[in-house]
């Protein structure tokens, strides 16, 4: 049976951010399978992010404190750029699946370093494994610079061993907290972990003098074990596949569906030796995925919601400091996570000062802070000449802040084969109120319309 439009929208929204509208429809009526397939085809190539970071390249010991103070404030600029690039590589890039997955992962993975190396290093990583095998993934980043660094492994040594990473890895990285691990299994993790560190280059080394070679009890087994051994055996339970796969469930479906469904997407990943493709493709084809309780139940995160509207309206940002501080306001800010177990996310996006921000953010980013109106009103032609004066000093305020300038002009000549821009900016059913906005709207023009349809709360929602 072909797939319906919404549904067709509701599929490029949970595997990338968004549909083209002049493509929506000739996809309508095809089967999900081909379209799933296409958009695995288009995700095939990897492509990391493109920084010149050589001048981190140096021992800092040599510095002078004017040029460690240099070398800071370059670090800082670089963080912003990687930012930028990342969330423009999303709105452009044809694989959105493997940038929506490495998404994912940067979640869960969460790291807050202010290294641009370090964060290059494993957000290639994330990436170049994204639609591959979870253990290759788990393994690297284990023994990334990044994961290192962030969880103090390389104060990790047989005298005095440190739990963080060991702790972390079976938490938060693959059997979920609580689940059939112990105190003491954490702690001798932690002395297979010893001597794990990275060279100047940043390459991983096990520094064997410092390596606890004793033996050690892990979930039940014995023997003289290193790092590389406590993630197989982490690997070898099916929990691990379980917690991996209720995270991505809640990730493409954001609904609680049942225990028997659950175990069912678990044995997929855990037969099919942890291939994340073979999840995702079990996720998106599934009935439970294309459910109409699925379609718009989830709340957009903060970078689903920015780059959905960039990748639309082709924005291009002048100023990456203005989008940094309305990721900071949204409260996601790209390699910056709260802490090591990452962004709450679902309901936790939304508060008194997000709603607010969410809801200005079209009229922020489309018209610098300005909402249009019908000018052809009753309104006494003095009142209008005081509201156009406002309206320009808002816009101009505005524009020199977010310097954000929307393709307008493309804008509308994708939307040329869609008769109802309501239909296919908004995924949920609209609520009575919504209607009633909408309805008691006099906005003719198609700019008005939009920003005053993504600024409705069902917009939110995806």
């Amino acid at each position: 049976m072909g797939l319906s439009k919404k549904q067709i929208q509701h599929l490029y929204w949970r595997a990338g951010f968004g549909v083209d509208p002049r493509k929506l429809k000739s996809m309508e009526g095809r089967n999900i399978e081909h379209l799933v397939d296409e958009i695995f085809k288009e995700s095939a190539s990897i492509t990391p992010l493109k920084i010149n970071l050589e001048a981190f390249k140096v021992d800092r010991k040599k510095l002078s404190r004017e040029e460690r103070k240099a070398l800071q404030k370059l670090m800082n600029k670089s963080m912003l750029e990687m930012n930028a690039l990342w969330m423009s590589k999303m709105a452009t890039t044809k694989g959105v699946l493997r940038e929506k997955m490495t998404l994912f992962f940067h979640d869960h993975f969460a790291v807050r370093l202010k290294s641009p190396l370090a964060n290059i290093h494993l957000n290639s990583i994330m990436r170049e494994h994204a639609l591959g095998n979870f253990g290759d993934l788990l393994m690297e980043v284990s023994k990334s610079p990044a994961m290192i660094s962030f969880l103090n492994n390389k104060q990790n040594k047989k005298d005095h061993p440190n739990e963080n990473f060991a702790r972390e890895v079976m938490e938060l990285f693959t059997l979920g907290r609580d689940n059939g691990y112990t105190e003491n299994d954490i702690q001798e993790a932690a002395r297979a972990f010893t001597g794990w560190s990275f060279d100047k280059e940043g390459k991983f080394i096990e520094r064997q003098k410092h390596h606890d070679t004793g033996e050690k009890t892990i979930l039940g087994r014995t023997g003289n074990f290193t790092g590389d051994d406590v993630i197989k055996i982490l690997l070898d339970e099916k929990q691990t596949a379980r917690y991996l796969a209720t995270k991505l469930i809640d990730f493409f479906i954001g609904r609680p569906i049942s225990e028997d469904k659950i175990e069912e997407f678990t044995s997929v990943f855990y037969e099919n030796k942890y291939d994340i493709s073979s999840l995702v493709k079990a996720l998106l084809l599934s009935d439970e995925f294309m459910d109409d309780r699925t379609i718009g139940c989830k709340i957009k995160s903060p970078t689903e919601l920015l780059v959905g509207m960039t990748r639309l309206f082709d924005i291009d940002y002048k100023n990456p400091k203005a989008l940094i501080q309305i990721q900071r306001k949204l409260n996601q800010v790209l390699f910056f996570p709260p802490n090591v177990a990452g962004w709450p996310g679902g309901k936790t996006w939304i508060d008194s000062s997000t709603l607010m921000i969410r809801l200005k953010l079209s009229s922020i980013l489309l018209n610098y802070g300005v909402i249009e109106w019908d000018e052809l009103g009753d309104m006494p032609e003095q009142t209008l000449i005081k509201l156009q004066k406002r309206r320009e000093k808002i816009k101009a305020k505005t524009q020199k802040k977010v310097k954000a300038s929307p393709d307008w002009e493309n804008f509308e000549a994708k939307m040329k084969n869609i008769s109802e821009p309501a239909s296919f900016l908004i995924q949920p059913e609209l609520s009575k109120g919504a209607k009633k906005t909408l309805n008691v709207s006099d906005s003719v023009k198609l700019k008005d319309k939009t920003i005053e349809l993504l600024s409705l709360p069902e917009y939110q929602l995806f």
